[in-house]
């Protein structure tokens, strides 16, 4: 049954309106990236590089910018470690909760899923607090310094991957729930070992659910700021990085500039996750 004419162009309408809604900040973010003008707004001044170039102040631009590459440096290394691990554990919990029956099961999985119903700000106050506790104690009863329980990269690590682990295990588990288990069983009675039954069966049938979930846990540490905010040392994230400069100078077309690296960058990784998943055509 076809769609009744104002129906159909109210649908139409609210999608426009919806989508326009979504891509209008990030195209005035970009085009005033471009804007040769000393603060990003209208009106329009000339095309120029400079934001993204240029040697000297006052338009010093984002690729001579110490303090702002320092920051996307941190955050990359940051968010490669924090991916690593928070794939590593969520397969293992998607293998735990999907595979395995045990005491308590359903609790466990409520208390895994808690972290992502959590305020950012709240979660990293309280790991503050418990990692700083310990950290006393252990200085205080021992003599030991634990510098990595303090503010800065290893804390912030710790801090992500408490949230991120919930995240990629919800994705590998949705994977693993279509695996068929007929196919290691298949392999089990040709003699393989349990190990490489999970190297080249189960494993490459996960592939394309953990390089997805190492892709979205990626790009929300690079741009997490709540809990990030709490646990940061002098090693700032980028995201630190570009809130100090907007508290202390001001919007400034630079800042822009990051954005539409980072927005090509964010675009280039979902395209490579969507490309993963997409299913191999049979030869």
């Amino acid at each position: 049954m076809q769609k009744s004419g104002p129906l159909l162009f109210v649908y139409r309408a609210y999608m426009v309106i919806f989508f326009i809604f979504l891509v209008s900040p990030l195209v005035a973010a970009g085009v005033f990236a471009f804007n040769d003008s000393m603060f990003p707004s209208l009106p329009w001044q000339g095309f120029t590089w400079d934001w993204f170039f240029s040697p000297v102040e006052p338009k010093l631009g984002l690729f001579h910018d110490d303090r702002l590459l320092q920051g996307m440096g941190n955050s990359l290394y940051i968010g490669l470690i924090v991916a690593t691990l928070s794939v590593a554990a969520g397969t293992c919990n998607a293998f735990l909760f999907e595979r395995k029956q045990f005491p308590f099961k359903n609790a466990l999985y409520v208390l895994m899923v808690v972290p992502l119903v959590i305020p950012g700000v709240i979660l990293g106050i309280s790991i503050l607090v418990f990692a700083s506790m310990v950290a006393n104690f252990a200085d205080a009863q021992f003599g030991l310094f634990l510098t990595w329980l303090r503010p800065g990269i290893p804390l912030v690590v710790m801090g992500q991957f408490s949230f991120l682990t919930t995240i990629t295990s919800l994705v590998i588990a949705a994977r693993l729930q279509k695996f068929d288990i007929s196919l290691e069983e298949a392999a089990l009675n040709l003699g393989a070992s349990r190990l490489r039954v999970l190297l080249t069966v189960t494993l490459p049938f996960l592939f394309p659910a953990m390089f997805s979930a190492f892709v979205v846990a990626f790009l929300v540490s690079f741009e997490n700021f709540n809990t990030t905010l709490m646990l940061v040392g002098s090693d700032a994230p980028l995201t630190i990085t570009m809130y100090d400069r907007m508290v202390k100078v001001g919007s400034t077309p630079v800042l822009n500039a990051v954005s539409v690296v980072l927005m090509l960058g964010s675009g280039l990784l979902a395209l490579l996750s969507v490309v993963a998943q997409r299913p191999k055509k049979s030869a």
